[in-house]
């Protein structure tokens, strides 16, 4: 009796216990879509002029002026080894807050057009497949399952990982 009390009990429990549940802002790159924890983001803007910094990565576009704060701006598709893509009237700015070294430090993320926040709970959140080494699985906190659709859940803190973040400091400081 008490095994089937427990194999009852254990989805509700995961679901309160699975860190990832909650609101994730899901947005495109390419035809992939992505999500993002609310609480990371900031703001989402239009595309503005990005002031190109020398000496620096392919995928670090540069940086933009946000109310008097120099906050450093990547094209996720670059990053991610996409393809480029035309900027559209619906590419725009993500603004993200991320844990620095010492600090938690703005970062923009440039995709190519924001969807909607959802909210997902742990039923709809499956660990990232074992791709192998080689492959970025450290980047993912899960794979969503929402409307028959997969949405990659990213870890922002390690998309924008402390060697981005620290070449960056090193520029904007």
């Amino acid at each position: 009796m008490s095994s089937i009390m427990l194999s009852m009990n254990e989805p509700a429990a995961a679901s309160q216990t699975d860190p990832r549940a909650g609101k994730y802002l899901t947005f495109q790159l390419a035809n992939e879509e992505f999500g993002i924890r609310v609480l990371k983001v900031r703001e989402i803007m239009g595309l503005q002029e990005i002031t190109a910094v020398p000496q620096t990565p392919a995928h670090v576009k540069g940086v933009i002026n946000l109310r008097g704060k120099v906050v450093p701006v990547i094209d996720l598709r670059l990053k991610f080894g996409m393809a480029t893509a035309e900027y559209t009237q619906r590419t725009c700015i993500i603004v993200t807050q991320v844990q620095g070294e010492s600090a938690s430090v703005l970062m923009g993320i440039i995709v190519d057009g924001v969807s909607e926040v959802l909210n997902l709970t742990a039923a709809e959140i499956e660990d990232t497949p074992d791709f192998g080494e080689a492959v970025a699985g450290q980047y993912l906190l899960g794979m969503a399952k929402v409307k028959g659709k997969v949405k990659i859940l990213l870890d922002i803190d390690r998309v924008l990982s402390t060697q981005d973040l620290h070449n960056l400091n090193a520029i904007v400081h």
